[in-house]
């Protein structure tokens, strides 16, 4: 297939407030490196699809305060390849207003959709699978996702159930339904069941077909961006998007578009992937010492200490004694020590810590 017609848009808007205190409002988790491996997420994931998809076509969706960092680790970018919000309004307004982008520059174009911040390894699996969904949708009006086979009824994550019925096990599935996050019971019902994936929030189809998925099922926000439509990739887009992106409904992808659309299918990936949302999925992949501790960045002693995830500013030492099972994050202006099976309630001590001493400090 032509790949002159594959785009790739690359969500990194968030602020990852569960990484905090590393990841802050100022410099979000997408923008570290997170794994010690010399390149920052987004780094790593702009490498990974620049294997098949021409680096000129990979657009940045982020927040506009992001702008110079992106550009800062990722120079040879054009400012042009920047997709700055305004606002933040959501995935789909944002995927709206980059797929009229694309359709303006290249009619016949083919998108994929992906955050920023998952852990792929075998980038080979990964560009086969999106290559696929790509003649797929080359052909069809499909909306194609990625879904990740389940290795545990992990309650973070939400689920796709595909009609399990005469497909080979990697050929593209009819989507049934979008799952909501589950309890542990029902997570535990869906991998028996065997017909269910994580939803990665990994996205393929053509300009057009999502294009025209959004006319039929948001009219109104397809209408808002309607009328900027003679001013995208020319001078007067920034303009347009400032004054009316911020009045765009606030609204999901899922919500707004997959789970409405009778044209969905999904692929179960044959990629390994982690989506590095939370220390507690970063301590999982990473290698630990002898007493199970991980140590993404510093130096550890520790005695009677196991199943800790640390990290230290540069060559920092700590000293470990009677600590099992904790979060121990420090920053020069934050020390973090949590127990890992809390670690939901990180983004509550962020709004807690910004309440008491202030915005900088998150």
């Amino acid at each position: 297939m032509n790949s002159s017609n594959y785009y790739a848009v690359l969500m990194a808007g968030g602020v990852g407030s569960r990484f905090w205190p590393v990841s802050t409002r100022q410099f979000p988790k997408q923008f570290h490196d997170m794994l010690g491996t010399g390149q920052s997420l987004l780094q790593r994931t702009f490498s990974r699809l620049a294997r098949f998809i021409p680096e000129e076509q990979i657009l940045i969706l982020t927040n506009t305060r992001y702008n110079d960092l992106v550009l800062e680790q990722l120079p040879g970018l054009s400012p042009e390849q920047i997709i700055g919000e305004p606002a933040m309004r959501n995935t789909a307004p944002c995927i709206l207003y980059a797929a009229m982008k694309i359709r303006k520059m290249n009619p016949e174009a083919l998108m994929l959709v992906a955050p920023s911040d998952h852990w792929i390894e075998d980038e080979a699996a990964f560009e086969r699978d999106v290559t696929a969904c790509f003649s797929q949708c080359a052909d069809h009006q499909t909306l194609c996702t990625l879904g990740i086979q389940p290795t545990f009824p992990n309650t973070g994550f939400g689920y796709i159930e595909f009609d399990a019925g005469g497909n080979a096990p990697r050929e593209l599935r009819d989507v049934v339904q979008f799952r909501e996050k589950p309890d542990y019971q029902t997570a535990k019902g869906f991998l028996q069941q065997g017909n269910f994936l994580w939803n990665a929030g990994i996205f393929a189809w053509s300009a057009k077909g999502i294009l025209e998925a959004f006319r039929h099922y948001q009219p109104g926000l397809f209408e808002l961006f309607e009328k900027g439509l003679e001013s995208f990739n020319t001078e007067g887009e920034s303009e347009f998007i400032e004054r009316y992106y911020p009045t765009a409904e606030n609204i999901s992808i899922d919500y707004a578009i997959m789970e409405r659309s009778d044209s969905v299918k999904v692929l179960p990936a044959s990629f390994d992937w982690n989506d590095l949302g939370t220390w507690g999925s970063l301590y999982d992949k990473m290698e630990k010492d002898r007493q199970d501790n991980a140590v993404a960045q510093g130096r550890v002693l520790s005695r009677d200490s196991s199943g800790n995830m640390v990290r230290l500013p540069g060559e920092k030492v700590a000293v470990l004694e009677g600590l099992k099972d904790y979060i121990v994050i420090d920053k020069p202006e934050v020390l973090m020590i949590i127990p890992r099976d809390r670690e939901q309630e990180i983004k509550q001590w962020v709004a807690e810590v910004g309440d008491t001493f202030g915005d900088e400090y998150i």
